[in-house]
């Protein structure tokens, strides 16, 4: 190591492993992405000298052997050179065919020209999504005491072993060549198998390898379908108050977005019913109101679609989390005559960064999904695939799925004595399954201000006015309070100084 460099270690090379370097990887890995960082980043030129193994241990605190496997591996990539008797270097050529950084100068170029108009984005855009009325999420909700959100990620009940010995099978030599290869429009057979012998039965659905879809989560699904049924005057049937994201993404397509009625027993049972060319449901736990549709009402909606000639679009999410251990059929399950789109999700429970849904459709429909979807992304990570087809076939889905039904029972429970302790001027559904709480407060409350006034005491909450289609009709006096991520223990402190909260802004009632 060069002298001159030797003062600036310190200071360096600490600071620079703690800043760059990813704590999550082991420590060999963290000095080599240490190192490539300040290499393509241009902090490390070309020819520089890196410190050697002993210094850099050193400075770091870390074992030698440790720094002298990642050097090896540096070198073995091109990164790093090994000159004898003088240690490594940052290879010459590390960053041949890179461009230069935008506005340096060139041999020959000429003279920069005036100042040129920027284009005007909001104008070309033909619609602006960041403006629709969405689900919110304050971004750092996890580091929240009471975070009442909405089936998102509980570290605590994560399968790390089971999913960790999964994704290493499907990293064998066999599996690798298995996924590995573009897939086009087709999916990991594997797990096109255990959904259709092992997932879909569970909901009284039975369908052929053909008939299955994978999507990128149930909401990649809903677009799909959007992008290739709906036009521009397609009738678009919508529980209301009824799922945000499947608003938007219908409403993007058609000027005839139609709102249906939603009682204590789910959809209602109309004569609007009969203008809708499509009709999006949740009969199983209807968002966000969590009933079930009943089976008069299912063969009714049925009925009338084949009256119609309309098309049912089922989201069956969140249907293995029942309390009762007896979950209801699928609506696609008394389908007959081809009429209903059945969109689920498998890792909306498990682990939603993960995006792994599907679609059951007839073949004529599910052969030009396919080909849609090649458009957009070809076909989902087809590794996750392999490996989730292994987390179902080897049981550790459906014991995940047990397991959190008795956790979602007990929360749900727990949540239930602590609003009837500390706000039972609030009303809500009993709780059958699920993960979350559709609650009703007088119709002086604005939730959206309760929530807001909640957030800065830790507690989060969701404003139900999101969940209504027409604005200026919108009731303000719903809230969802999830549980997926929020531990039995911290439930009841939650909810009181949610009532806390909620007393200094209303009173008792």
């Amino acid at each position: 190591m060069q002298p001159s460099t030797a003062p600036h270690l310190p200071v360096l090379w600490s600071s620079l492993f703690e800043r760059v370097s990813d704590p999550n990887l082991s420590l060999q890995g963290r000095i080599r992405q240490m190192l490539v960082s300040a290499i393509l980043s241009g902090h490390l030129p070309p020819g520089t000298p890196v410190p050697s193994s002993r210094l850099l241990s050193d400075r770091l605190g870390i074992a030698r052997n440790t720094v002298v496997f990642a050097y090896q591996q540096l070198v073995s990539e091109g990164y790093l050179v090994s000159r004898e008797r003088s240690g490594h270097f940052v290879a010459d050529d590390v960053l041949a065919g890179r461009l230069a950084p935008s506005g340096k100068d060139e041999p020959g170029a000429s003279p920069p020209a005036g100042p040129k108009p920027k284009a005007d984005w909001h104008r070309r855009m033909s619609f602006h999504p960041s403006t629709q009325r969405n689900i919110v999420k304050p971004a750092d909700w996890q580091t929240l005491p009471f975070p009442f959100v909405y089936a998102q990620f509980d570290a605590t009940q994560f399968p790390t072993a089971e999913w960790r010995e999964c994704c290493t099978k499907a990293l064998s030599v066999l599996d690798i060549r298995s996924w590995a290869p573009d897939l086009i429009i087709h999916d990991d057979p594997a797990l096109i198998e255990e959904i259709r012998t092992q997932v879909l039965p569970r909901r009284g659905v039975w369908a052929d390898k053909e008939e299955i879809v994978i999507t990128v989560g149930a909401q990649h699904a809903l677009y799909l379908l959007a992008d290739l049924l709906i036009q521009k005057h397609t009738v678009v049937g919508i529980e209301d108050p009824g799922y945000p994201d499947a608003r938007n993404t219908f409403i993007h397509r058609t000027e005839r977005l139609l709102p249906l009625a939603v009682d204590e027993q789910g959809l209602r049972i109309t004569p609007q019913l009969r203008d809708c060319d499509y009709i999006f449901v949740t009969p199983s736990h209807q968002c966000p109101t969590t009933v079930t549709l009943p089976l008069e009402r299912r063969e009714a909606l049925l009925d009338i679609a084949g009256e119609a000639d309309s098309v049912i679009i089922e989201d069956d999410y969140e249907t293995e989390n029942r309390y009762d251990d007896e979950p209801t059929r699928a609506l696609k399950s008394l389908d007959k005559n081809g009429r209903v789109i059945y969109v689920g999700s498998l890792s909306k429970s498990f682990a939603p960064g993960l995006r792994i849904g599907f679609i059951v459709a007839p073949a004529e429909l599910t052969h030009e999904l396919r080909a849609l979807r090649r458009l957009m992304l070809r076909h989902p990570s087809a590794y996750i695939q392999r490996a989730f087809a292994l987390f179902i076939s080897l049981g550790h889905h459906h014991a995940l799925l047990r397991r959190l039904s008795l956790i979602y029972r007990e929360r749900a429970q727990v949540l239930t004595q602590a609003l009837g302790e500390f706000l039972p001027e609030l009303h809500h559904l009993p709780l059958t399954g699920g993960s979350w709480c559709w609650v009703e407060c007088p119709p002086q409350v604005d939730t959206q201000k309760l929530a807001d006034h909640a957030l800065a005491e830790g507690v989060f909450i969701e404003p139900g006015h999101v969940f209504f289609h027409n604005v200026a009709q919108v009731r303000n006096n719903y809230m969802r309070l999830g549980f997926s991520a929020l531990d039995s223990r911290r439930i009841p402190p939650g909810v009181e100084r949610l009532a806390q909260v909620y007393r200094g802004l209303y009173g008792k009632g």
